[in-house]
């Protein structure tokens, strides 16, 4: 597999500041105001083309029946200028290779052995707080694992053990939090087990378990040690349905989902936990020829969660108890 791209995105931006309208009573909206007071002198602007390449080639091989190499490699270039009003423009590029190598060993027909290694590579734009230019965030990963077949194909587990090492990644300044900087090394590492199949005819199930080891391994500023933000050590979901198969209520479904996630470190420094949460969610269908007709609910006991955490000032709750209808037709 050979192939190319190319990918141009271009951000024109400006702003201004100034005194907006009075306060808007929700009881008794006056909308009678003066507008928007610009303050002289106070437009902000730029201009920001981003222009990326890549090159890809990838070969699948087989060595032997049973084993098989999958081996490729990716090479990026990206130009970036930045552009600001009144200001000289700034002009940042990257490049990098990044290779991937896989080996896949089926000792029988319903067991298959792996390990791969892969690098990436995505650059990070702006600069830190002193005006320098941010560098490309890289990474590597090891992976190996095992998967197997069950109930004659219908059931499926993989389980899998993996690091991932991720360099020049940033994150908000503790000093400014306006700004970002770059620290020096994070690593990942963990275990996943994840079930997909058919039980039985019309009862589908995913399960999945996910322990993840994940610290600052390197850094000039942050605690050697410290735990990543906003990623659990523990966290399991499932996702059951059971489909009617036969008779005048062949189509109708049910469906049923169980979330757990463990507690979070809230930034690099460690200084807050968000804590952990189970959701439930759950789901009625019913699809008949080309009608597919859905009602799908999330958080069902309108539990209250964080999902993510920005820094110490910004805290992004779940959503609340939430109903979703849909139909369609297909033809």
């Amino acid at each position: 597999m050979v192939g190319f791209d190319a990918n141009r995105n271009v951000e024109n931006f400006e702003s201004v500041t100034g005194e907006g309208p009075s306060d808007l009573d929700l009881q008794n909206p006056n909308y009678d105001t003066s507008d928007y007071q610009f303050v002289p002198n106070s437009r902000f602007a730029f201009y920001e083309p981003i222009q990326s390449y890549g090159v890809y080639l990838q070969d699948q091989i087989t060595l032997l029946d049973n084993l098989k190499l999958l081996i490729g490699g990716r090479f990026d270039w990206v130009e970036r200028t930045f552009d600001v009003e009144g200001e000289p423009a700034v002009e940042q590029n990257d490049n990098a290779f990044s290779p991937r190598i896989g080996l896949v060993y089926q000792p029988s027909d319903t067991i298959s052995l792996y390990a791969s290694y892969s690098q990436s590579f995505i650059p990070t734009f702006g600069a830190n707080p002193d005006g320098r230019a941010f560098k490309p965030t890289k990474g590597k990963q090891y992976e190996a694992g095992i998967k197997a077949d069950f109930l004659e194909g219908r059931l499926s587990t993989t389980l899998a053990a993996y690091q991932i090492t991720k360099s020049n990644v940033t994150t908000p300044d503790p000093n400014n939090p306006t700004f970002s900087i770059q620290v020096g090394e994070q690593r990942s590492r963990g275990i996943e087990l994840d079930i997909v199949g058919e039980i039985l005819p019309g009862w589908k199930v995913i399960a999945s378990y996910a322990y993840t080891d994940a610290e600052v391994t390197e850094d000039n500023a942050t605690p050697v040690g410290n735990r990543l933000n906003n990623v659990p050590e523990n966290q399991a979901s499932l996702w059951t349905t059971y489909e009617i198969q036969k008779g005048n209520l062949q189509g109708l479904g049910f469906g049923l989902g169980l979330f757990y996630v463990g507690d979070r470190q809230g930034d690099l420094d460690n200084s807050f936990v968000l804590p952990s949460y189970f959701r439930t969610d759950a789901a009625i269908y019913y699809r008949r020829d080309g009608l597919k007709a859905a009602i799908n609910i999330r958080n069902l006991f309108d539990v209250t969660y964080y999902n993510y955490s920005f820094g110490r000032f910004y805290n992004q709750l779940g959503d609340p108890f939430t109903i979703i209808g849909s139909i369609s037709w297909e033809f």
